[in-house]
């Protein structure tokens, strides 16, 4: 677990994280993960944003939650609707996706029969109560209410997007 200090790291809800080491003395790293997360100190280290911004997505297809996924452009990577990604060693996707996310990298790294056997041990079989998954699915009515719901977040988020593509 790595952050900018060694500092707790609060979420949004309270669960509180402690970084084992700072990023400025970490050695060089096999495999980075980086969690996604809706506000707060992790949203503003997104996937998107942190690979992005360090120039990692450029010219590379990338997956990430539906409501971000145009802001993958500021970063010169081509958005994709899928839930896991694999370009090249860059494995992304959106935010329910990560446990799919970390079974493809186990998958990559360890073989197929290991990932398999880590997904029957958290028995990881999803099946959502409702159709309203995405918004190609889901209920117009809820997608526009989700919009409206997030859209402070959605402006703000946009914002530092341009900010950090900026920088590029």
């Amino acid at each position: 677990m790595l952050w900018k200090t060694l500092d707790p790291v609060r979420s949004e809800h309270g669960l509180t994280i402690l970084p084992m080491a700072p990023l400025s003395t970490c050695p060089t790293l096999d495999l980075v993960f980086v969690p996604g997360g809706r506000r707060g100190a992790l949203c503003r280290q997104r996937v998107h944003r942190l690979l992005g911004a360090a120039g990692l997505l450029r010219g590379r297809r990338a997956a990430t939650h539906w409501m971000v996924r145009d802001l993958l452009h500021a970063f010169g990577a081509e958005p994709v609707a899928d839930r896991v990604v694999v370009d090249g060693k860059t494995f992304t996707g959106g935010v329910t996706a990560g446990i799919d996310v970390a079974l493809t990298v186990a998958a990559e790294i360890t073989g197929r029969a290991t990932a398999e056997a880590i997904q029957l041990g958290i028995e990881y079989a999803p099946a959502p109560p409702f159709a309203s998954g995405s918004p190609g699915t889901a209920d117009p009515a809820v997608v526009a209410a989700v919009l409206a719901w997030a859209e402070t977040c959605q402006r703000d988020r946009a914002e530092r997007v341009a900010r950090a593509a900026a920088a590029l």
